[in-house]
């Protein structure tokens, strides 16, 4: 293979841990029975009517196993911070007391559990969509550096293959990752 070939295959490669290492930060985010700061990661807050990602706006800590806190750095904001977590997909009801919010975090029922699998294997999906787009752009650029002329067939047919490799691989992982979030969730 080229130089050029294997400068794209080793980007899109890159770009693809990429997406696998995104994907796992999200799983991160989904409620499994212990009490993890990363819960409250995608929640974004009004702030002032500009959305403000909550870790950006209090001091999210674990002090026990089945339970969150919330410090706004901001005391006025201790309302808007609420309503974003009541309006989130988290399932957790704050409790506040002026100062700090508390969320209790609760043992899942089964039902739940299910519904928390449908969102994890919603989230691998988006995380395997990303990986076939970087998988096709790069395709792309294949074929017009053949069209070009800069490649051969053969070249191209070669780095073709590596892609797809390198793509099966990618996925792979993410199923992986997949499988073991499921578990933990299902764990009771």
């Amino acid at each position: 293979m080229s130089e050029i070939t294997n400068e794209l295959i080793a980007d899109a490669g890159d770009r693809m841990k990429k997406s696998v290492e995104s994907t796992r930060h999200e799983f991160g985010t989904v409620r499994t029975g212990r009490a993890s700061t990363g819960l409250l990661d995608r929640i974004v807050v009004d702030y002032y009517g500009a959305p403000t990602p909550l870790k950006q706006m209090a001091t999210i800590s674990a002090p026990e196993a089945r339970l969150l806190t919330v410090q706004p750095y901001d005391q006025s904001s201790i309302k808007a911070i609420e309503k974003a977590i009541m309006e989130s997909d988290v399932g957790l009801t704050p409790n506040n007391d002026g100062k700090l919010i508390r969320l209790g975090i609760p043992e899942l029922n089964e039902e739940r559990r299910r519904e928390l699998v449908k969102v994890v294997r919603h989230i691998a999906e988006e995380g395997r969509v990303a990986i076939r787009n970087i998988r096709r752009d790069c395709m792309h650029d294949l074929r017009e550096l053949k069209n070009e002329g800069e490649v051969g067939a053969d070249d191209e047919k070669r780095a073709e293959s590596e892609l797809q490799k390198l793509t099966d691989a990618r996925v792979h992982d993410l199923d992986e990752a997949l499988k073991a979030k499921e578990a933990e969730i299902l764990e009771v």
